[in-house]
């Protein structure tokens, strides 16, 4: 398999490994739960909740590790392009200070003659591979992008993700109109989203990848197929298609430019799937059934028709009506209509999944999550992730307006925590930073040793539900404690173990040091690990 090669590569490759673990630090719940206190009392988080995290997506991903590796079963990121423009709010351009510091700290001196596409490539590679470890077995990672790096994002996805777990480049039709900039022979209106599965036979197994077109699906004639929309047979202009004529019901012939050919249109014709205006001499439609969109089990690469998966100018719409005060200027270049991330969530996830979104903007697939749930019940979670200032007051504010409702539009009800990226887990002499609390400490330790998976299954006990100090919980019988005191020593001996009460095959302490003869441990089933020596670096 070919690999792409660029300045600075070898640096970037295996930096996702090196990045420290931060804690996250919530600032304040905003929403349905807001006077619950729902985290009082626990160790390790009870429940998923909603995350929006202001930060650099590099280390708030690998903050996210602990608790959700393997567990994100739809991911989406609206990336830098790649363009080199600065824009109001959005810098699309991998030139930025925060960027160029990052490069020199991780580069070196190198970073001073990387390419443009160099310094994408070396911001892109490492977020790429978090992701790539945070997605389920199950599950599909979509990721938006235009022709500046396109083909450099495919090889390097090919990389992480393997490049038989590549689903297809949907093609969208992010405008309507052709661009401004006259200086190409092509007018650029189309953009791209590349689609990898983590396992592309799991996701397949597992019943996701059908089509999910949006549209109100209805049976205004009694057709026995049951609902349907329809879709013009009418070529778009300039998209090419096949010239003849149609005689309408009322035998009026119209030559136009068509979708497809006479002989295609004959055959929907005797199909019964030819849909005509109720005049009888207008433009004729294709049906598209519910069962076939539901069932079909593929989604077609080309989303084309603005009322199919919406466009540029849809989501600038929607954020002007969200912000009314936004009225001079445009808050993003490329901003994504929320019916676009509705059709990707529901193509690849299900009512309980997590979806993340690490290059979060202004918080269209939080708005996306909640419409859906909305709309059926479910209960999707969200986690964003934004470096940028205007995390609280764009992307953020955007997702309270969304729950509370704006406008015209009834609110989606719903619940987010905010957070702010907290001070490492380990300091510089890898010893604990105990800076963070002890709770952060405990939760950091249950994830590292029995997984994010793990953790949340019901076999799992919380700590809440364990009466015993130092017990971090347990899992496939198997008792977990962390024996530690700010500023003392702690020994495991028989005094210790008197203390415990959770009854377990197997016991895993953490002390500083131990003093019980090995053959009892043995005996015992106890493992002794020393603080911090063994604490599992993630």
């Amino acid at each position: 398999m070919p690999t792409l090669q660029w300045i600075g590569k070898e640096a970037v490759v295996g930096y996702a490994d090196k990045v420290p673990f931060r804690v996250l630090d919530k600032k304040y719940t905003f929403g349905d739960d807001d006077a619950n206190g729902r985290d009082a009392a626990c160790h390790v988080p009870t429940h998923t909740t909603n995350k929006i995290i202001h930060g650099d997506n590099l280390e708030a991903l690998k903050a996210l590790l602990p608790e959700y590796e393997g567990r994100i079963k739809c991911i989406y990121i609206d990336p830098p392009y790649n363009t080199g423009k600065e824009n109001w709010v959005y810098n699309d351009n991998v030139n930025s200070p925060r960027i160029r510091k990052w490069l020199g700290q991780v580069v070196g001196k190198e970073a001073e003659d990387l390419s443009r596409h160099d310094k994408w490539l070396c911001m892109m590679y490492p977020r790429l591979k978090l992701l790539q470890k945070l997605l389920s077995n199950d599950g599909a990672i979509f990721i938006s992008i235009d022709d500046n790096e396109q083909a450099n994002l495919k090889l390097i996805c090919d990389e992480i993700f393997g490049a038989n777990n590549f689903e297809g480049c949907i093609h969208w039709r992010r405008r309507h109109n052709q661009p401004n900039d006259k200086t190409k022979l092509l007018g650029l209106v189309a953009e791209f989203i590349l689609v990898y599965a983590k396992d592309s036979k799991k996701l397949k197994e597992c019943g996701v990848g059908k089509i999910k077109l949006s549209g109100d699906f209805k049976n205004p004639d009694n057709d026995i197929k049951g609902s349907w929309i329809s879709n013009p047979w009418k070529a778009a202009k300039g998209r090419g298609g096949c010239k003849y004529s149609i005689t309408t019901p009322t035998g009026k012939v119209l030559t136009e430019t068509w979708y497809g050919t006479s002989e295609t249109f004959s055959q929907y014709l005797n199909e019964g799937r030819v849909h005509w205006t109720k005049s009888g001499d207008g433009i004729p439609r294709i049906k598209i059934y519910k069962f076939e969109a539901e069932e079909q089990g593929q989604c077609a690469t080309n989303w084309w028709t603005s009322d199919f998966a919406g466009c540029n100018q849809n989501a600038d719409a929607e954020l002007k009506e969200i912000f009314n005060e936004i009225t001079e200027q445009k808050s993003f270049d490329t901003p994504k209509p929320s019916s676009l991330i509705e059709i990707i969530i529901g193509l690849s996830s299900n009512k309980d999944s997590i979806i993340l979104d690490s290059f979060a903007g202004s918080g269209t697939t939080a708005h996306a999550v909640l419409n859906l749930n909305k709309a059926d019940g479910g209960n999707r979670k969200f986690i964003l992730v934004e470096m940028e200032d205007y995390a609280e007051s764009i992307t953020a504010e955007r997702v309270k307006r969304v729950i509370d409702g704006y406008g015209d539009t009834e609110g989606t009800g719903g619940e987010f925590d905010f957070y702010e990226l907290g001070e490492p887990v380990f300091d510089e002499d890898k010893n604990l930073n105990e800076n963070i609390g002890e709770e952060k400490i405990r939760e950091y330790i249950w994830f590292s040793e029995v997984g994010a998976q793990a953790a949340h299954l019901k076999n799992a006990d919380e700590p809440s539900e364990i009466q015993d100090r130092y017990c971090l919980g347990k899992y496939n019988n198997c008792g977990y404690w962390f024996y530690y005191k700010k500023e003392t020593e702690t020994t495991l001996d028989d005094d210790f173990l008197k203390t415990m009460t959770v009854e377990c095959e197997q016991y895993v302490i953490y002390a500083d040091k131990c003093i019980l003869p090995k053959d009892f441990m043995n005996e015992k089933n106890i493992v002794f690990k020393k603080i911090p020596r063994d604490i599992k670096k993630l």
